[in-house]
């Protein structure tokens, strides 16, 4: 099969990251496929073919002019600081020319850019936290949505900041060469192979401010290293050496979350991870992720996420166990 092409379009103050990410995954396929010209032809190009600054102070140097490239496969959109106030030539060739690409990709703010073509309108796509409101504000034909690390939606997939599109390439070679290309990717570039996309872009940790005091922060990694711990207020205060009352609050007041409400979002973070990329049992993650039984897994799931832990794991193809 001959390789697809992806090409990215570069700018000046794009987030050099954006690029890097998933542009090692897709130069990864072929190796992973035994065969170096296999896989992906990943191409770079600017307007007048010369090299751009990146955000970071990173000089990158394409391999075309843009009107002398070929016709992608796949055209991924990086963002980036310029992409708030673009050179209009690059938007104007967006719209006539990302419409004939396969599969259109957007990383970060990244999805401005197909925003200002036109392309978006109508469809669902997320961002980078920071910019979903100005992106909904600024084209409201676009149905924004926050939460998720990446969205498909037809043949547009936008993902959120930077590591997401690292995410997005994945499920991206997986779809067209298989799991165990992906998962080849991702063991040489050391990232878990999948995050769904419908994975919040703050996990319990981030979404959760880190607390200032010591034993606070402590008590926040010791929950995170053992969902499967007894995690009650009054077990997580007598490691704090606070009282139950005063852990209870000072915890809140520094992490903007109750303790129960932050075991909670971990315990539910540990058992997707557990469902999406391994064999076991619904009870054995059910143990292993701290809850007494697969149903209040189930029931906590059903809250959380509106589905169950089976078709939480039907949903994103997590092999069973025999």
């Amino acid at each position: 099969m001959a390789p697809r092409t992806v090409l990215v379009p570069l700018f000046d103050r794009v987030q050099s990251l954006d690029v890097t990410g998933p542009v090692e995954v897709f130069a990864g396929a072929g190796p992973a496929l035994g065969d170096p010209c296999a896989g992906y032809r990943v191409l770079t190009a600017t307007l007048d073919g010369g090299p751009v600054r990146t955000s970071s102070g990173l000089t990158l140097t394409p391999d075309h002019a843009l009107a002398d490239a070929p016709a992608p496969h796949t055209l991924l959109v990086p963002g980036g600081q310029g992409t708030r106030d673009p050179d209009p030539r690059l938007v104007a060739w967006l719209t006539e020319h990302a419409p004939r690409a396969r599969r259109i990709v957007s990383v970060c703010s990244g999805a401005a850019l197909l925003a200002m073509t036109g392309l978006l309108d109508g469809r669902r796509v997320t961002t980078h936290w920071a910019y979903c409101d100005e992106l909904a504000r600024a084209h409201p034909r676009v149905e924004v949505d926050p939460d998720p690390i990446y969205v498909r939606d037809g043949n547009v997939a936008t993902s959120a900041g930077v590591t997401s599109g690292i995410d997005l390439a994945l499920a991206l070679v997986e779809e067209d060469h298989g799991r165990d290309v992906a998962l080849t990717i991702a063991r040489r570039l050391v990232v878990f192979l999948r995050r769904p996309g419908n994975q919040a872009q703050f996990s319990a940790q981030l979404a959760a401010q880190t607390a200032r005091r010591e034993p606070l922060r402590e008590v926040q990694q010791w929950i995170t290293e053992h969902p499967d711990g007894d995690l009650s207020v009054e077990a997580l205060a007598a490691r704090a050496r606070l009282s139950p009352r005063h852990f209870a609050r000072a915890f809140q007041t520094e992490t903007g979350l109750t303790p129960g409400k932050y075991v909670e979002r971990v315990r539910v973070e540990h058992a997707r991870r557990l469902l999406e990329d391994t064999g076991g049992g619904v009870a054995e993650i059910a143990r292993s992720s701290g809850y007494g039984t697969p149903e209040a897994m189930r029931r906590a799931f059903l809250k959380t996420l509106g589905t169950s832990p089976a078709e939480y794991r039907r949903r994103f193809r997590a092999p069973l166990e025999a």
